[in-house]
């Protein structure tokens, strides 16, 4: 029933306008007592659709129920937070709850459908959260890679090509590892990881090297990020870092952070002015840049 109304209200919403800008998450929250109120309880007879772990107050936005957390920060307007925990509304010392309600009622659409892809994107991820056993699988340059342990000890890990099998969701390509079948998890992780970190400078360098004289620019270092959501970084020195896990996607993705990167090169900002320069290497940058969006990273954790 639930599901049945967010979509009936994201069907009817339109374009929704973007929040304020938002102030630093590091800047101290003054929450008044007043701001706090009983949350309800998740029971049979009120089910809080959305619900903050440091939620004080709630709110129905469109028949869903919204349970927020309210920070009183040093800042002119009210501004709206939607992240892996929920919503957060940043508001004024001085502006009343009404105002506050009122504001959260002017974004519903916009709130409850970032609420929504959240949580979807959320429950893919944590769909898509690796095995580190023997059998198990992950992607790597956008296809399924299965994980073979074969028990030899001193080898190394080697990238080979598997026989057609049924079904066909086998994948054909699987990373032969030199460990025993009771290898622990933590054993196959890293030396899964050792290997794509190792594949990933190769395949990086590559591609700075491709594109490098497209865009105009040299490159003077590489240099691997294990950030969670942040693929990549120029800087004005020539530094370029790439995110390892990059390697979960295909290679057309990864080229758009490559060019993205090597764009910033010429222009440190993302004005008008950046994105022709990406759109003349790479004139669908935006159709990639969207489908990088839409694909979490499988979890290592």
């Amino acid at each position: 029933m639930i599901a049945q109304l967010l979509q009936g209200l994201l069907d009817g919403w339109g374009a929704a306008a973007q929040p304020d800008a938002l102030q630093s998450s590091r800047q101290k929250s003054l929450v008044n007592k007043t701001d706090q109120a009983p949350i309800a309880p998740e029971n049979e007879a009120t089910v809080v659709f959305f619900r903050h772990p440091a939620a004080q107050r709630q709110v129905v936005l469109g028949g869903v129920l919204v349970a927020y957390a309210l920070q009183r920060v040093r800042r002119r307007s009210i501004g709206f937070v939607v992240d892996g925990e929920g919503l957060t509304v940043r508001a004024p010392a001085g502006v009343a709850l009404a105002e506050i309600e009122h504001a959260l009622h002017g974004k519903a659409g916009w709130i409850v459908r970032k609420l929504h892809e959240v949580r979807v994107l959320q429950q893919r991820r944590e769909a898509g959260r690796i095995v580190w056993a023997h059998g198990a699988q992950l992607p790597y340059l956008g296809a399924p890679l299965g994980l073979h342990l074969d028990g030899m000890q001193g080898g190394r890990v080697q990238l080979v090509q598997e026989p057609a099998q049924e079904p066909a969701s086998v994948p054909a390509r699987a990373l032969r590892l030199p460990l025993q079948p009771e290898a622990t998890a933590q054993q196959i992780r890293t030396r899964v990881q050792a290997w794509f970190q190792r594949q990933a400078r190769s395949h990086f360098t590559a591609r700075l090297e491709h594109f490098a004289p497209q865009l105009e620019v040299r490159w003077q270092r590489l240099s691997l990020s294990s950030a969670r959501t942040r693929w990549g970084s120029a800087s004005a020195d020539g530094s370029i870092r790439l995110n390892w896990r990059l390697l979960h996607y295909t290679p057309a993705l990864i080229d758009y952070v490559v060019v993205h990167e090597l764009a910033h090169l010429r222009e440190m900002n993302h004005s008008p002015r950046f994105w022709r320069i990406v759109e003349g290497v790479l004139p669908d940058y935006a159709t990639r840049r969207q489908q990088l969006r839409a694909q979490p990273a499988p979890l290592w954790d």
